[in-house]
């Protein structure tokens, strides 16, 4: 039982419960209301919210998690000078344990943020599943796929047949979701585009590519087939309903269109497409659109954190400014894009997003016992703009109490941070270099 506390459903009513309570049983939620109406239940643990916020637990629609071995390691560069000249070269040098160790910091960074969920596109995806399994984090993963040599399977066949054996390994796990990742329309020919959208129909799962991130992506596919790559992937049949296109920031008018004909999901990533300077993504167009646009920190490297809070705060202030016009993105707009759009986004709103019986116990608790968080007349209002992934006490995932008060269940947090400073190391020795 969870109690004491203001119950945000984030159910389609946005339901909001004063002294609420949610209880759970295994790994479901079995029953959401007031404090009273669990007097005369007894259960076997109680966490008390001491007055704070019981809410879903955030979800990081687009990362890449073993990135955070490279925070901060090429900042300030443009897109392609940071890929081609610093990021690409690093990864050459991954391989499954170096991946597997990045994984892991990133689990306990968001953990302890609020994340319950996270979608994760890299290389080594085994070595990925296997940390979120490891620390008790629901993760969607898949191995990116592009062109050239991956430093993991080799050659693009390979690739496929990774990814097959990655979906029979993970299939009847209750955190771990396959997905098929193609990495771009700039990276992917035709073909690879192609089938990778019949993998990941024939398995029935989420198919995630990186879309329209920069003018320049716009402009040489353009060149390069006479499309925008929205209108790229139409022609190719990609456009449907699970996919999953992240960043999507040069679009136009038609593309908007083909991408809500489609039901396209969309990944926004502010921070990060700010940091390189890509540009802002329309997605108050996309909302007034109708399309499920959910919210994601990218990877460390262009971000540099994973805190969706602060994806929050940034989001709904760039938008803003933007356009001009305060009333966009407003609060409660933008706290679903991260709980509710963002689980429907990765296929998963039957299972995760909101607080209701029969759904999956992944819950959060805010201390709001903070000099940042006094008063507070609006708890929606105090998430978005106000909060921290540091306010967060408790974690509880799928049923189980993985962070309390700060404390973790399933990771030694000074041991996973220890690991990747010695992978720092190496990589401060590769570069010829020993700057801190």
């Amino acid at each position: 039982m969870i109690t004491n506390g203001i119950v945000l459903q984030m159910d389609a009513e946005n339901t909001r419960i004063q002294n609420g309570a949610v209880a759970v049983v295994k790994d479901k939620i079995v029953a959401v209301g007031t404090r009273d109406e669990f007097a005369n239940w007894n259960a076997v643990r109680v966490i008390d919210a001491e007055g704070g916020i019981i809410m879903p637990g955030l979800v990081n629609a687009h990362t890449h998690a073993a990135m955070t071995c490279f925070r901060g390691l090429a900042d300030d560069l443009p897109l392609m000078t940071w890929l081609n000249e610093h990021i690409f070269p690093a990864e050459s040098r991954l391989d499954e344990e170096t991946v597997y160790r990045g994984s892991l910091l990133a689990c306990a960074e968001m953990i302890r943020s609020g994340t319950t969920c996270f979608c994760d596109m890299y290389l080594f995806e085994g070595a990925v599943a296997r940390a979120a399994h490891t620390a008790g984090v629901r993760a969607v993963v898949g191995e990116v796929l592009y062109d050239f040599p991956s430093p993991n399977y080799g050659e693009i066949v390979q690739g496929f047949a990774y990814t097959e054996k990655l979906i029979e390994k993970w299939r009847d796990d209750p955190l771990i979701t396959i997905a098929v990742e193609p990495h771009s329309p700039y990276l992917c020919a035709p073909d690879l585009l192609k089938q990778a959208s019949e993998q990941a129909r024939r398995h029935q799962i989420p198919l995630i590519i990186h879309l329209s991130e920069t003018q320049s992506e716009v402009e040489g596919i353009k060149e390069k087939y006479g499309r925008t790559p929205v209108g790229f992937l139409d022609d190719q049949g990609v456009l449907a309903p699970n996919l999953l296109a992240c960043h999507c920031v040069v679009l136009n008018d038609d593309d908007i269109s083909l991408l809500k004909d489609h039901d396209v999901k969309v990944a926004h990533n502010p921070e990060s497409n700010m940091k390189l300077a890509s540009g802002v993504a329309p997605v108050p167009k996309m909302l007034d659109k109708g399309i499920c646009v959910a919210l994601g920190t990218d990877g460390c490297a262009s971000n540099n954190n994973l805190d969706i809070f602060l994806e929050m705060d940034t989001a709904a202030k760039l938008h803003k400014v933007d356009t001009l016009d305060p009333t966009v993105m407003d609060a409660t707009t933008v706290l679903r894009m991260s709980t509710i759009d963002g689980a429907r986004a990765l296929g998963l709103d039957h299972e995760i997003g909101s607080l209701e019986p029969g759904k999956a116990a992944d819950i959060i608790v805010i201390d709001t016992r903070k000099p940042h968080l006094t008063p507070m007349y609006n708890p929606v209002s105090h998430l978005v703009y106000a909060a921290r992934g540091s306010d967060v006490a408790y974690s509880v995932i799928n049923g189980n109490e993985v962070m309390n008060k700060g404390k973790f269940s399933s990771l030694d947090e000074v041991k996973v941070m220890a690991d990747v400073e010695e992978i720092a190391e190496e990589i401060r020795k590769a570069n010829g270099t020993t700057e801190l």
